[in-house]
């Protein structure tokens, strides 16, 4: 997929349902950071999922009974780094919280990044690119 050079942010939500009327909900930290003012107009795109979202049904579960990762190995993902692990590694979370380790990242900063590891609890993702 390309992606043009006049994007200003992106950011996984859900499409809530109001009467007649649907919204997204834009992260606070897109205002924040001077991405997007509010107030302004702005055009929006959407993507679907490369994979199909996971209902709540036993077919999203291993045979453990625990629900898969989010990410896939190979994947490139868009992420903030919102903390700092033990190691001095950038911690990014997902969908259900899920982390991602993200090693030479620092708080704050926003990331595109491959990811190389899968495990149950956590994924690591090396850095294509930064401050995206």
């Amino acid at each position: 997929m390309e992606i043009s050079e006049k994007l200003l942010c992106l950011f996984s939500a859900e499409v809530d349902d109001a009467d007649d009327t649907y919204t997204i909900e834009v992260p606070q930290r897109e205002i924040e950071t001077g991405s997007i003012d509010p107030g302004e107009t702005y055009r929006v795109a959407l993507i679907a999922s490369e994979r199909e979202e996971p209902t709540e049904t036993a077919e999203t579960e291993e045979p453990s009974g625990e629900p898969q990762p989010p990410v896939e190995a190979g994947e490139i993902r868009y992420v903030e780094i919102e903390d700092i692990g033990k190691q001095g590694d950038g911690i990014a979370r997902v969908e259900r919280g899920y982390v991602i380790i993200v090693p030479g990242a620092d708080i704050g900063e926003r990331v595109k990044v491959e990811i190389t590891e899968v495990k149950s609890n956590f994924a690591v993702g090396e850095i294509i690119e930064e401050d995206i």
